[in-house]
């Protein structure tokens, strides 16, 4: 049977939301129509199918975070890293590693990126093509220089990630949703910080797209990735 874990990246503190409804906590809290963020997202994964939880979180709200949580969810099982600087996305998951080590396959999900639709509806995340390899997300966009976009050959394989490219290949934008196979932790022990001192997932995805072990999965209907207020009230909308 394969052993799956979905990890939650919930460790930022969501400058851009500071004072946003009086807001002086981490944004993972904030309500996002009467019930906190953080819950809205364990809500979206356990709809998928996930069950068994690693919640990255920063030293300062760690006890918050797991009272609101274990007051939603009560039976679930949530384990919690520590996350003690932002040093990027790749940086937050390696937190999770001794929740991992015999894991077949990792989802990993940026806590504040909200779906309509479920993304792995028709993704046999059990099955064992999933143990070798990775999955990136994408959703087509029209304005793709402000996205990470994937690049694709024509048998759709992933040959390629640019970063808020000035003359876009593509237009599929990379969404917060990643899939890992088991060797995720010892690609991202060997990443180097970028010149803005953080461990990027951009790299960590371009070690599998090195090995030819990076596949693309499109998803449909919306995607919201909640990091500022005005796409705090989208989400609510699109909520309703």
């Amino acid at each position: 049977m394969t052993k799956i874990k979905c990890v939650i990246a919930a460790g930022g503190l969501g400058t851009r939301l500071l004072g946003f409804r009086d807001n002086d906590k981490t944004k993972m809290i904030l309500e996002v129509n009467g019930s906190p963020m953080i819950n809205r997202q364990i809500d979206q994964l356990i709809g998928w199918g996930l069950n068994d939880f690693v919640i990255i979180t920063n030293p300062e709200f760690k006890d918050l975070m797991k009272e609101v949580i274990q007051d939603r969810f009560p039976d679930k099982n949530f384990e919690y890293a520590i996350q003690e600087k932002p040093k990027g996305i790749s940086h937050a998951l390696l937190q999770g590693r001794e929740y991992l080590e015999n894991i077949d396959t990792t989802v990993f999900v940026l806590g504040d990126n909200f779906f309509e639709k479920n993304p792995l509806a028709n993704v046999q995340i059990e099955s064992d093509s999933f143990k070798k390899g990775c999955s990136i997300f994408t959703y087509d966009v029209h304005n793709p220089s402000d996205f990470g976009v994937a690049v694709m050959d024509s048998d759709g394989k992933v040959i390629a990630i640019e970063e808020k490219p000035k003359n876009p290949k593509s237009n599929k934008a990379i969404v917060g949703l990643y899939i890992y196979d088991n060797s995720v932790i010892e690609k991202i022990e060997t990443l180097n910080p970028s010149p803005r001192g953080e461990y990027e997932i951009t790299d960590l995805n371009n070690l599998y797209i090195q090995e030819n072990l990076c596949r693309n999965i499109e998803i449909s209907g919306w995607w919201v990735d909640a990091g500022t207020p005005e796409r705090i009230e989208e989400l609510e909308a699109k909520l309703v």
